[in-house]
């Protein structure tokens, strides 16, 4: 998946499959996850948020099922 670097202290980067609905986060530390079932507009959002750690935290983390790869 093609992700887009972010300005960000603990996000990277940010992809987004919109036929999947799958969200693929890449974390300064290297580790990249992916999380499912993520409306679109969940992606805009985060993609527009000024903190990318708090809006993962506060809106996708705890609410969407997800893997690290």
């Amino acid at each position: 998946m093609n992700r887009t670097p972010v300005t960000s202290s603990s996000v990277a980067s940010i992809g987004y499959d919109s036929n999947t609905m799958t969200l693929e986060v890449e974390f300064t530390s290297g580790s990249i996850y992916q999380y499912y079932d993520v409306p679109e507009n969940v992606y805009q959002e985060f993609m527009r948020a000024s903190s990318k750690g708090q809006f993962l935290h506060a809106n996708i983390r705890h609410n969407y099922r997800y893997t690290k790869l």
